[in-house]
């Protein structure tokens, strides 16, 4: 066991990030590498170091997020739905500061095949050679590329990379952060609306609430900032994004997670699941920037 687990576990934190790329939920994303660890010890003394202890650990996650998809629906954010009708489960918010785990990127994923995903990931995200990310597939070097020649196609239309977004602890996003929780904190709305680009958006999840332009964010944060003191927030990181854990008069509320730009802020995404407060992988961003 003792060397079992000082070989698997410096992969952990990759494998989850891999795993909540494919399947959008960080719930999700950790019962698949639980998973794929079960299945890595069932196998562990057959395994002959064919491959490197990574290639090896990927191939049997691959195998299980693929599983886990199988018969499901996509998920995504209120902004990615354009049928009315439509109910797809949610992405829920990561807590990581890994710039490729971006919200906006993530959805536009979730829009690929899961074959897809995998070889997208694996390809342009992880570096692995496309014979290897062939053998984790079980299929030739010449489907890897023609599917990642059709990923990349479709995620380029559908979830651009800006070019305009700011590192999550830069001197930019803490003054847009900081500026999003006192105006809740002190409920008052102006210091927020000062920060906002004219096209922002909000979304607010679970529901479909989802407002576009500033016009249309005003009111809606203007009703919500309600009295001083009703709601604290824990500035933190999560998707590689500023963000906050939340509550409302004492009690766990959720995460936002803010989509911050050279010129103010984008989107505020609002995930209103209680149980992500208590995650404790959370970073803390404390007042001014400091990480706690």
């Amino acid at each position: 066991m003792a060397a079992f687990d000082a070989a698997v576990e410096p992969h952990r934190r990759e494998l989850v990030g891999y795993c909540y790329r494919l399947l959008g939920a960080w719930d999700d994303a950790e019962d698949a590498v639980q998973e794929t660890y079960v299945r890595a010890w069932r196998y562990w003394d057959s395994f002959e170091q064919r491959s490197s202890v990574r290639t090896w650990l990927h191939r049997i996650a691959t195998r299980v997020a693929l599983s886990a998809l199988e018969g499901r629906q996509r998920r995504a954010l209120p902004s990615g739905l354009a049928d009315a009708d439509d109910a797809l489960p949610w992405i829920q918010p990561y807590a990581d500061d890994r710039d490729d785990l971006r919200l906006a990127l993530i959805a536009g994923l979730q829009t690929l095949t899961p074959s897809q995903r995998a070889v997208l990931v694996l390809r342009d995200v992880l570096a692995f050679p496309a014979a290897e990310v062939a053998s984790m597939l079980d299929v030739s070097i010449g489907a890897v590329k023609s599917t990642l020649q059709r990923a990349r196609a479709t995620l380029a239309r559908v979830a651009p990379r800006p070019e305009d977004v700011v590192e999550p602890r830069s001197a930019e996003a803490r003054k847009q952060l900081e500026a999003y929780v006192a105006a809740f904190e002190k409920a008052d709305v102006s210091l927020l609306l000062d920060v906002l680009r004219a096209d922002a958006s909000l979304e607010v999840m679970p529901g479909r609430p989802w407002f576009d332009g500033i016009a249309a964010c005003t009111p809606v944060l203007t009703d919500a900032v309600g009295a001083p003191g009703d709601w604290r927030m824990d500035p933190c990181v999560a998707n590689g994004q500023p963000a906050a854990r939340v509550w409302f008069r004492g009690e766990p509320m959720g995460v936002v997670v803010l989509d911050c730009r050279v010129d103010g802020i984008a989107s505020i995404r609002v995930f209103g699941d209680s149980s992500l407060v208590a995650r404790v992988e959370w970073t803390s961003v404390g007042r001014g920037g400091t990480v706690e």
